[in-house]
């Protein structure tokens, strides 16, 4: 296959587990399974370890010296790359979009461990600037004479939309392996998504009956079904293949994003503690709980049917669950 002739660095624990969720199946009335892409491990955790595994492996053939890349104040991507960068021997430059905060928590405290120089753009110039931001970056690593390799924002590209198709195919085996037949739905968080495209890819080539639904926690569904499209079909291209996605086939649900991305919603909180307090699961206020209020939503309207197999794809993210305590207690 195709898939295997693509260079590969392995970083996470795989396959990660499949666990069964009894008690919200049972409240829900459909069937619901978590991917628990949160136990990757490497580098705390996390969906981005997949798509690092392919893109490390460009940047070790570049003789890449100085990783650049982008997130929210919380990015768990950002995280990650400065776990890579400290693993390989490489110094990080991460740009967050935020003020420059007062204490350093979560997962900002991870990137100063790993040894990552932060630099803060505010939120209202972040899309303005990030992208001469980033040239500068790698300008003046090439100017003092070293080799930069820039990461988008979530790893967010046909190379790394490539960690999700082989993770489709993990599925694929893991469920063959229990006997199962494969899920009417995959639901998961959309932020940048790169892991979406892949997952569409995958399920194409693994999965045809399986529909993934994203959940998004920071634009608007139109938004993201032209960029998902356009990763999707670089992705395929990639593996050979020819039928082209449509924007039309990019399913993303885009009303439980409350305020704003990285702002927790009373939702994605409410899920939080319910998921919490019924199967013993951590979720996070930036992506996976408002997902999972998306998902109960998805139920509750009909869009997801009752009695589904439903399979929700832990993204990871619970170092950035302590910063908003104060959601969860007082």
């Amino acid at each position: 296959m195709k898939l295997d002739t693509f260079a590969r660095v392995p970083l996470g624990f795989m396959p990660t587990p499949i666990d069964a969720l009894p008690r919200l199946s049972a409240d829900l009335g459909v069937e619901l399974l978590v991917k628990r892409d949160d136990y990757t491990g490497f580098g705390g955790g996390g969906n981005k370890v997949r798509k690092l595994e392919y893109l490390m492996a460009e940047a070790l053939a570049a003789k890449a010296e100085v990783l650049i890349t982008t997130g929210g104040h919380q990015s768990n991507h950002a995280r990650m790359v400065a776990a890579c960068a400290a693993k390989f021997g490489m110094k990080a430059k991460l740009v967050l979009r935020g003020n420059r905060p007062e204490h350093y928590q979560g997962n900002l405290l991870l990137d100063r461990i790993f040894g990552a120089s932060l630099e803060f753009l505010d939120p209202d110039d972040y899309f303005h600037l990030i992208d001469a931001r980033f040239e500068a970056l790698a300008q003046s690593v090439r100017d003092a004479g070293g080799v930069p390799y820039v990461i988008p924002l979530g790893g967010a590209n046909a190379t790394g939309a490539l960690g999700y198709v082989r993770a489709v195919r993990e599925m694929a085996e893991q469920f063959k392996a229990m006997d199962m037949s494969p899920p009417d739905v995959l639901v998961l968080p959309v932020g940048s998504g790169g892991t979406m495209a892949g997952l569409l890819i995958g399920c194409r080539m693994f999965w045809p009956q399986t529909r993934v639904i994203g959940v998004s926690v920071s634009r608007d569904a139109a938004w993201f079904q032209e960029r998902i499209a356009g990763i999707a079909n670089d992705c395929a291209a990639l593996l050979g293949l020819t039928e082209p996605v449509q924007a039309g086939d990019v399913t993303v649900a885009d009303r439980y994003v409350g305020t704003s991305y990285g702002v927790p919603s009373a939702d994605g909180n409410a899920a939080i503690e319910r998921v919490g307090r019924s199967e013993g699961v951590l979720l996070d206020p930036v992506y996976t709980g408002k997902a999972m209020a998306g998902l109960f939503g998805l139920i509750a309207n009909g869009s997801i049917a009752a009695k589904s197999r439903v399979l929700f794809i832990h993204c990871g993210g619970s170092p950035a669950l302590f910063p908003f305590a104060d959601n969860f207690v007082g």
